[in-house]
């Protein structure tokens, strides 16, 4: 008997045969079986564990016996990977007699972005295998029309990571195409397009390729494990992203710019039902603010309220009233007193108020300084979420939410007097926090961590395994 078949016996002799035949003489099938590795890449990538890591060695260095034996440990681990994140899979609706290529299509997540998502890992991992990665440092800013060596390595980098066509080897001078692939760069991880090679830039720029494929990665399974639990409509608030969907039937019908939590007053990672919107709302400052930021200001100036058109009222709902020189003496110590702010275009919440019920204090809301939202880094706010395309917003509830539309339109030019409104039925609003994606133009895309929620060094586990010093994948 053949050597290479000798793990054969008996009436399976035959159904090994094909199956030896079906992998490895056709290159269709064999494409198809790659299709497991990169499953299990993606999934070693986001979660690493030392079975993963075996199954991918045996698949990369394992004899043919090896890993036609493997197969169906590895499906069945693949299928419960996904199983165990609630992602349905058409592999548990095969029948009996599917072949391995049926079942190896069939472990992929049904999501538009999988093959965008594993390509880029592919990519990623043979960076890793080919190219070194160096850290940059060139000593400081660097800008168009400076000169350093560096220079030629940044080329490099960005042409390897696609931001740039071309590079030139030699060049040290910091030139106008340079700062365009720059500006492509910085915009796709969040940063402000300005050309200038400043530390958040370098940061992003030393990435090793096995770092971003570990976030990618992990930012896939997070997001298609979630996403997969969601019922339509909804709205979706990405925090490091600072940026808002509202999905309908499937597709995305509104996308705004949001100004989530300051890094020491974060935006939580949570979900709720919106129950009510408020037109012209009032703000009661929640007593931390106040502390920290509202009765600084005014023992400085006694006539703070009153310019910021705020109302004080003791725990009983009186209202109080003091000179400007004692409301400065008042904010010094125990301040027994809610402070309210009027409803009007200068109040905190600006137009609207998105209620859902938590025990966080969190909604959603206009701004009356709108020229935030242009700023690349929007982590400005004390913990709510500040939506720029706030008007949309509403008007889109007014259409399909609101019960009472007759007051709705009648009230559209009234700016002072706060208004309530009830649903007809709330609407799930999710606040998830997803470092990297590939966006609908299928480009990576990348962001900061803003809380530093990433602050586990998973590359200790993955950064100088053997799987990765040799091809994992065919190409």
């Amino acid at each position: 008997m053949n050597s290479g078949l000798g793990f054969v016996r008996g009436y399976k002799c035959v159904a090994w045969l094909l199956l030896f035949i079906s992998l490895f003489l056709s290159a269709n099938a064999r494409s198809e079986f790659d299709n497991l590795t990169q499953n299990l890449l993606l999934q070693y990538l986001a979660e690493p564990t030392l079975e993963r890591e075996q199954y991918l060695t045996t698949l990369q260095a394992g004899t043919i016996s090896e890993q036609l034996e493997s197969v169906d440990m590895i499906q069945l681990s693949v299928a419960d990977f996904w199983r165990q994140k609630n992602v349905p899979l058409s592999f548990d609706k095969l029948n009996s007699g599917a072949s391995i290529v049926e079942k190896n299509i069939s472990l992929e997540p049904e999501v538009d972005d999988y093959l965008w998502v594993v390509n880029y890992l592919r990519k990623l991992i043979w960076l890793s295998q080919t190219q070194s990665w160096p850290a940059i440092e060139p000593g400081g800013l660097l800008r168009l029309g400076d000169g350093h060596q560096s220079i030629k390595l940044i080329s490099q980098r960005l042409w390897l990571l696609g931001d740039a066509i071309e590079y030139a080897a030699d060049e040290v001078v910091y030139k106008e195409d340079l700062a365009q692939s720059v500006k492509r760069f910085q915009a796709r991880h969040g940063l402000t397009p300005d050309s200038v090679i400043g530390p958040k830039t370098l940061f992003w720029l030393n990435q090793t390729p096995l770092a971003r494929g570990h976030l990618l990665a992990k930012s896939f399974v997070e997001k298609t494990a979630y996403s997969s639990q969601l019922s339509q409509p909804y709205l979706l608030i990405n925090i490091p992203a600072f940026n808002m969907v509202l999905v309908e039937d499937n597709q995305v019908v509104l996308q705004s710019k949001v100004i989530v939590g300051k890094s020491y007053r974060q935006t939580p990672v949570m979900q709720g039902n919106i129950s009510n919107i408020v037109l012209n709302p009032t703000w009661t400052v929640p007593r931390q603010i106040l502390r920290k930021d509202v009765l600084p200001l005014i023992h400085k100036d006694g006539h703070y309220l009153a310019k910021k058109k705020f109302d004080v009222f003791d725990y009983e709902g009186h209202l109080v009233e003091k000179s400007a020189q004692q409301w400065q003496e008042a904010a010094v110590g125990r301040f027994p007193y809610r402070v309210v702010q009027r409803p009007g275009t200068f109040n905190s919440l600006g137009r609207y108020k998105f209620h859902f019920k938590n025990d966080l204090d969190v909604y959603l809301h206009d701004t009356p300084n709108p020229e935030l939202y242009r700023q690349s880094q929007r982590a400005l706010s004390s913990g709510c979420v500040r939506i720029e395309k706030v008007q949309l917003l509403a008007d889109w509830f007014a259409r399909y939410l609101i019960i009472d539309k007759r007051i709705w339109n009648r009230m559209q030019l009234n700016y002072d007097k706060t208004q309530w409104f009830a649903l007809s039925a709330t609407l799930p609003v999710h606040l998830v926090y997803w470092r990297a994606w590939v966006d609908d133009e299928h480009v990576a895309q990348y962001r900061d961590d803003i809380y530093d929620v990433d602050s586990v060094d998973v590359m200790s586990l993955i950064g100088q395994h053997a799987i990765f010093t040799d091809k994992v994948i065919t190409q």
